[in-house]
């Protein structure tokens, strides 16, 4: 069953908590042994993704109606995906001492989402928390409570770049939280027709 059904309270848009240099660095150094296994792990993540999150799919006409993990990861649409996530969370870690660079490369892909893509800003939230917890499965000995941390505080910075984009667009957008609506509630997106 899906986690995202039902009704859950929508978080207030908050501000990422700044990073100190110390977890900067953690951040990058955690990552690079990450980011060696980059494809691989990204599959996992959008695999976990579309399994706890299928509505998720929605979004994806390649591979919205594949329903098993094994199919998931032998698309090569998937893959492709992967990479791209991958890809732009490593250009956010390379740059992550350049807060300007980061914010740039955040409004982007939330101006893509936003406006092309017409995504949930929800489901940043959610990806995010999924990248969180298949890095600290995959990589226990790395993801000491330290690092945890700096992830965290990495997620939100992610999350409150990239769907800032929505708050620029018109009523309906929302942060990773739900855009300043303080007591809205997120039910299950209606799927696409």
């Amino acid at each position: 069953m899906e986690k995202v059904q039902g009704e859950m309270e929508i978080e207030r848009w908050e501000r990422s908590e700044e990073m100190s240099d110390a977890e900067k660095k953690v951040i990058q150094e955690t990552w690079s042994r990450v980011y060696a296994n980059c494809e691989d792990v990204g599959v996992s993540i959008l695999i976990r993704f579309f399994v706890n999150f299928p509505s998720a799919k929605q979004y994806f006409s390649q591979f919205k109606h594949m329903e098993d993990p094994l199919e998931m990861e032998r698309s090569l649409q998937l893959r492709k995906h992967a990479r791209r996530v991958m890809g732009a969370i490593n250009s956010v870690v390379e740059n992550i001492f350049d807060p300007e660079k980061v914010s740039s490369v955040l409004a982007l892909v939330g101006k893509a989402h936003a406006v092309k893509h017409k995504v949930e800003p929800v489901y940043f939230k959610i990806l995010t928390g999924v990248l969180l917890e298949v890095l600290e499965e995959e990589y226990p000995n790395e993801f000491t409570p330290e690092v945890q941390r700096a992830w965290a505080k990495m997620k939100s910075l992610i999350c409150t770049h990239v769907t800032a984009a929505y708050k620029e667009e018109p009523p309906g957008g929302g942060g990773c939280g739900g855009g300043g609506r303080s007591s809205g509630k997120v039910t299950e997106p209606l799927p696409r027709t």
